[in-house]
């Protein structure tokens, strides 16, 4: 499999949900690690030409873009989000 990239591509808060999310964009994956990610994670997940997006909701003390560093900085907490994403999802392939 090539190397897994994973990447915000929005966040925010949902005034559907009424919560705070972030949704990333999981590519480089081969259709069984596909399958499997599908099957295993909770989160609402959708499968586009081979992309899996991942729309994570939190609470919002937890959010993690909504700290003034955050907002000083936010290319910084975006690249965190997405190695703690990363590192969360090889987790699950693992298994």
């Amino acid at each position: 499999m090539a190397q897994m990239e994973v990447k915000v591509v929005e966040y925010g808060f949902s005034e559907e949900n009424e919560s705070y999310y972030v949704t990333y964009r999981v590519k480089n994956l081969d259709l069984e690690s596909l399958k499997k990610l599908k099957d295993r994670l909770q989160d609402p997940v959708v499968i586009i030409c081979d992309e899996l997006f991942l729309t994570v909701y939190f609470e919002e003390r937890f959010y993690p873009f909504k700290s003034e560093e955050a907002q000083i900085n936010p290319e910084d907490f975006r690249a965190r989000e997405e190695l703690e994403m990363t590192a969360y999802l090889l987790g699950l392939l693992e298994d």
